[in-house]
């Protein structure tokens, strides 16, 4: 079986493969400090359930990154899953100035892959994603894996940032 002929394993990076809890102070002061955020996730560690369900996940499945992170981060973030050993795969990233909430953008690349490919499993620690993920018939895993943060939680569905 080709690569092109194996099922998508998705994997969403923040608090779901990288721990992003060192920086959420970023988030937390007014305004939020988006470029302190995004400059220190080359210091995130690996949160170990997600990189040993990427690595599980590698044996029968293509596995690719779906993550809200704005594209200018695309060199640090590829950097970063090589250093940690997680599966090479190619990465969709949010456009710099794209403001949508993650539930919309994640679902409408979700779909277009699911055009062409099987996708076995998505797995993200957001909810919203997860439940519209779920009810457009994708087959989720909730990254519950990581310490919750409010103020990334506002991030990613109303201010279109993660």
């Amino acid at each position: 079986m080709s690569d092109n002929d194996r099922p998508l394993a998705v994997f969403d990076l923040d608090n779901t493969l990288a721990d992003t809890a060192h920086r959420q102070r970023f988030l937390e002061r007014k305004p939020r400090d988006w470029d302190a955020f995004f400059a220190a996730a080359p210091q995130d560690p690996p949160l170990d359930e997600g990189v040993a369900l990427a690595r599980e996940s590698a044996r029968e499945c293509e596995v690719v990154y779906l993550t809200g992170r704005p594209e200018r981060c695309r060199r640090d973030t590829v950097d970063w899953l090589a250093g940690h050993g997680l599966p090479e795969g190619r990465i969709w990233m949010r456009r710099d100035n794209d403001r949508r909430p993650a539930r919309r953008t994640k679902l409408e690349i979700l779909r277009r892959l699911a055009r062409t490919r099987e996708i076995r499993v998505l797995v993200d620690d957001d909810e919203l994603v997860c439940e519209d993920a779920e009810r457009a018939g994708f087959t989720v895993v909730r990254a519950r894996w990581a310490a919750g943060s409010a103020a990334l939680k506002v991030a990613q569905e109303r201010e279109g940032r993660t």
